[in-house]
C-alpha cells in the first residue's frame, strides 16, 4: 500500500521522512539488505544470502507497494535510506485475515534515535486501520533493546522458540514470538 508521506525528528533533531518504498529504492535497499545482515546476528539471513537482482527488488517493492494490506514503509534521513519497516499479512486465508506480521530494522548507525518506535507506531496504526486485530514478531531472545523496544509499545511474550537460528559458527540463538492486540 501507499503511505502518505510523514516527517518525524528523531533524538538528535534530524527530520527522518517516513515513507513507502519505491522500486526507485531498489539498488538501496539491497545495499541495505546486506549491510544490516552484515552488522548483526539479530537477523534471519547472513549477508552473503541476500543474492536477489535489482530486478527482483523492483518487483517485490512494487508489489508491496500495490497490495491492499501490506506496507513497505522505508526511512530516510539526509536523503539516504536508513532502515525499514514491514507489515505484512500472515496468511490469505480468511482464519488468519485478523494477524499481521512485523519486522523492522535500521542501520545500526541509526539505532536508538527514536526512528524504530516511529516506524513500528505508524505501522501499527497502519495496521489496525486496514483491519488487523493482532500484530505479531519474531525476535531472537538476546537482543535485548528490541525487545524492550516491542514490550513498550505492548507487544507481549508468547512463547520461546529454541534453536530458532543456527549461525555461520555453528551456535544457535533461541527467538521470541511477541504479539500485540490491536
Amino acid at each position: 500500500m501507499r503511505y502518505k508521506p510523514q516527517i518525524i525528528t528523531d533524538k538528535t533533531g534530524r527530520p527522518v521522512t517516513l515513507r513507502s518504498a519505491e522500486p526507485s529504492d531498489a539498488q538501496d535497499l539491497l545495499r541495505y539488505l546486506k549491510a544490516t545482515a552484515a552488522e548483526t546476528p539479530y537477523l534471519v539471513r547472513e549477508a552473503e544470502e541476500i543474492t536477489l537482482s535489482l530486478e527482483q527488488e523492483e518487483r517485490f517493492i512494487t508489489e508491496k507497494r500495490d497490495a491492499e494490506r501490506e506496507l513497505l514503509l522505508i526511512a530516510v534521513s539526509d536523503g539516504q535510506h536508513i532502515g525499514n519497516c514491514a507489515l505484512m499479512e500472515i496468511s490469505g486465508c480468511r482464519r488468519c485475515h485478523h494477524r499481521c506480521g512485523i519486522a523492522i530494522a535500521l542501520y545500526q548507525s541509526h539505532c536508538g534515535r527514536g526512528i524504530g518506535r516511529a516506524m513500528l507506531e505508524a505501522v501499527l496504526q497502519t495496521a489496525k486501520q486496514l483491519g488487523y486485530e493482532q500484530a505479531e514478531l519474531e525476535v531472537i531472545a538476546d537482543n535485548e533493546h528490541a525487545i524492550a523496544l516491542y514490550e513498550s509499545l505492548g507487544f507481549v511474550k508468547y512463547g520461546r522458540m529454541p534453536d530458532n537460528v543456527r549461525y555461520a559458527d555453528g551456535s544457535h540463538a533461541d527467538a521470541y514470538w511477541m504479539m500485540k492486540k490491536l
